[in-house]
């Protein structure tokens, strides 16, 4: 996509985006202002640069961090000045732009929109697409970055612990569990967790209470009656509306009798859980995390296999990273990358068998040179009688 003017080779590319930075993070990132509609950023040689429209441009001024704010009306009426009945709307407006900055490359994100890249390249516009990360920097956290993770985690801790409540008030009728009368499902503690987020100012989606056969399919959210004496995961990953930022938080919870094989189950697990956690600091590669965790799995007799009804055993990688986006680099699995200083990532080993259940524990960490600073808070009693 890159011509071979010399010229143009040895000029930085320009950061462009064009995108609502309500659900795209490199977006909310590089200006820090929350806009539903999309809109045009642009970073050139150290200036950040948003085109925004009357309705928000005011806003702007007092909550980003754009350096320059410009009239998308103005902008919009000089382009179709500039090329009548040929360019509109956010092609013209960057080609205009590009054109007195004499900026001839871009660089965009995986996600810019294809046709809008089209058309800026067949205008003659050089673009390329980052094969990482458009901001590097997102894959380290900031000490303040981290505070809002950890208010995230507070959030999913909460909603735990209300749900967990629900449970130990629980009776158990025959094979339902019965709360204040009512038969206990999914989606009663599903509400429960996410009205307690939203009381803390924070958004949980697909929040994710799976009891019985339903937790051995880790992205399961879980449906219908929960049954006594039966794993019953919890995984909560809210979004504070503050800062935009993500907690993601799992426990595993029984409310009955456990037989051995769930004893031993959750004990291997939590044994995986302990030995990533000591495990994790800089420089570590993932690959070698999570192969340890897979090492703890196989000395317990934990096999992961195919099966006619679907995988089972370790059916996933320990861990990815969290900020903005519930999934980012890097990941703790296997051919996963060293880790940095600063990096903030999830430990989540899990095992999932039918005939005895599916147990999943996480928690947030960052990464330090020494090993982990902890930012996730919640005690790892499973078993309710």
């Amino acid at each position: 996509m890159v011509s071979g003017n010399k010229r143009s080779r040895k000029q930085a590319p320009a950061v462009l985006q064009y995108a609502d930075s309500e659900r795209n993070a490199d977006q909310y990132y590089f200006g820090g202002l929350l806009v539903p509609d999309p809109f045009i950023s642009i970073g050139f040689e150290g200036e950040k640069i948003a085109f925004l429209s009357r309705l928000e441009i005011g806003r702007a001024g007092r909550e980003s961090t754009f350096d320059t704010l410009l009239s998308l009306e103005e902008w919009n009426e000089r382009a179709a000045g500039e090329f009548p009945g040929r360019k509109t709307g956010p092609v013209g407006v960057i080609l205009l732009f590009c054109r007195e900055r004499k900026i001839r490359r871009v660089r965009v994100g995986p996600d810019f929109p294809v046709g809008l890249g089209f058309a800026l390249r067949e205008s003659g516009l050089e673009i390329e697409v980052a094969s990482g990360m458009l901001f590097p920097d997102r894959v380290s956290k900031t000490d303040e970055e981290a505070k809002a993770i950890a208010q995230g985690n507070r959030c999913s801790a909460a909603g735990i612990r209300a749900a967990e409540r629900i449970l130990k008030e629980s009776i158990i009728s025959g094979n339902a569990l019965l709360h204040e009368g009512r038969r206990l499902t999914s989606e009663r503690l599903q509400f429960e967790i996410e009205k307690t987020c939203l009381e803390m100012r924070a958004v949980s989606m697909n929040t994710i209470v799976a009891g019985g056969v339903q937790a051995c399919d880790p992205h399961c959210k879980g449906s219908g009656l929960l049954r006594p004496h039966q794993f019953i995961i919890m995984d909560v990953f809210p979004r504070v509306m503050k800062t935009g930022y993500h907690g993601d938080l799992t426990r595993t919870f029984l409310k009955g009798h456990a037989s051995d094989a769930q004893r031993d189950l959750i004990g291997a697990v939590r044994t995986a859980h302990e030995t990533a956690l000591e495990r994790i600091k800089t420089g570590v590669r993932g690959h070698t995390v999570h192969g340890e965790v897979e090492r703890v799995f196989a000395q317990r007799g934990y096999r992961t296999e195919n099966r006619i009804t679907g995988p089972v055993g370790y059916i996933h990688g320990t861990g990815h990273g969290l900020g903005l986006d519930i999934h980012e680099p890097p990941r703790i699995s296997r051919g996963g990358p060293r880790l940095k200083t600063n990096m903030v990532v999830s430990v989540e080993p899990g095992l999932y068998y039918p005939e005895i259940g599916g147990c999943r524990i996480e928690d947030i960490v960052r990464v330090k040179p020494s090993g982990i600073e902890m930012l996730s808070k919640l005690h790892y009693r499973w078993l309710i009688r």
